[in-house]
């Protein structure tokens, strides 16, 4: 971990003891702040390593003490300058979408216009942009431009949601143990296993057992993962989740309880969120078990079309449905059945050494497909992704 390249767009790390974890967030916290500013005040320049705006920064790093390789990185990534007033402050890559949010603009084209021109568009828009904009300031760079406004976004403390957490789950939860977490500039996320919790999957055990499915060979262990942002990316959110098996692959159990970054959410309202942790967990194993009783006599067709309407990528997708044929043919099943096979698109990206965030948005689509009429996917014929 080279906490030295902090400032990196690209950085990201991997925590597998959780004193670690929240010793980084409160380190990283550290260098970190928010601050208000009127959204028309706002103006993007375009960062050329040749201009006289480079030259005038790199000599007022050196005169400060700063880190220049902090203009390099922006100079690989944005290419862009916040400027407020007479000052600029390098744009990271997640702020991006939250500017283009206040400016009141979008569109696929916009990537693709020079720099300069891009700027401008933007810089237009901001001019007659109204309320205020609360900006997030990390390791020497501009992490967001969130809506400022009392009706707006509301700040977080993304080591207190960690720290409550924590107290939370191992005070309510005797085999409570951390699993890991990751920090990425836009997120950071990690995993408890509630291992001696028999009570959240007792009910499922048993409808397993009912459908003639042994529960102990699925090793199931229940989990819960947490994430938040400060980048306006992610609610301060609670999953609930199952691991299977000895390599402990993840099967998402659907939505999570959200406690959205919207005004007047506050710290207390997220351990209320806590504590609906158990009641959350059983609903959503119920509407796992409920999948054991919907039979499916075209599993391949059922298998891509739900995969399609939850949005999971072609690539991952179609190699999850030849592993559920190798493994399993296509003879009549059940949507359970299914569902643990779409769930491997998850284990795939694991193994691909995906960044957490891209693996927890994976998570989330994988979650929705507890939620659509499997029936509505259950045809022959011919399916094309």
């Amino acid at each position: 971990m080279d906490e030295a390249r902090l400032y990196a767009d690209s950085f990201r790390t991997v925590f597998a003891k959780q004193e670690e974890f929240l010793d980084f967030l409160k380190r990283a916290g550290r260098d970190s702040f928010w601050d208000r500013k009127r959204s028309k005040d706002l103006r993007l320049v375009a960062f050329d390593k040749d201009s006289q705006v480079a030259e005038d920064l790199r000599q007022q790093y050196a005169e400060d003490g700063l880190d220049t390789g902090i203009l390099d990185d922006t100079l690989s990534h944005t290419g862009l300058l916040l400027k407020i007033r007479k000052q600029y402050y390098p744009v990271r890559d997640c702020a991006v979408k939250t500017i283009l949010d206040r400016a009141g603009i979008s569109g696929p084209a916009l990537k693709k216009l020079d720099k300069t021109v891009y700027a401008r568009i933007l810089n237009d828009c901001l001019k007659v942009a109204r309320g205020d904009a609360l900006l997030r300031f990390s390791q020497g760079k501009v992490s967001a431009v969130l809506g400022g406004d009392s009706g707006d976004y509301a700040v977080l403390d993304m080591e207190q949601i960690f720290m409550c957490a924590v107290d939370y789950l191992h005070k309510t939860f005797k085999g409570c143990a951390y699993i890991g977490g990751f920090y990425e500039h836009s997120m950071a996320s990690a995993i408890w296993e509630l291992d001696g919790e028999e009570g959240l999957l007792k009910a499922y055990k048993d409808e397993l057992t009912a459908n003639g499915v042994s529960p102990s060979g699925l090793g199931l262990k229940p989990v819960i993962r947490i994430a938040t942002s400060n980048t306006g990316d992610s609610g301060a959110n609670i999953y609930p989740m199952l691991f299977s098996g000895t390599d402990k692959k993840t099967l998402p159990l659907g939505s999570p309880l959200q406690l959205k970054h919207k005004a007047g959410a506050t710290i207390q309202q997220f351990e209320e969120q806590l504590n609906m942790v158990y009641g959350k967990y059983q609903y959503a194993i119920g509407n796992l078990a409920k999948l054991l009783s919907v039979e499916i006599m075209n599993p391949v067709n059922c298998m891509v079309g739900v995969m399609k309407r939850v949005n999971i990528p072609k690539k991952y997708g179609m190699e999850a449905v030849e592993l559920f044929k190798a493994q399993y043919g296509e003879e009549p099943c059940t949507a359970h059945d299914l569902y643990y096979g779409i769930s491997e698109v998850v284990f795939m990206l694991e193994v691909n050494g995906e960044e957490g965030s891209r693996v927890s948005a994976m998570e989330e689509k994988v979650g929705r497909a507890l939620g659509v009429n499997w029936g509505d996917y259950d045809f022959a014929g011919e399916v094309k992704w």
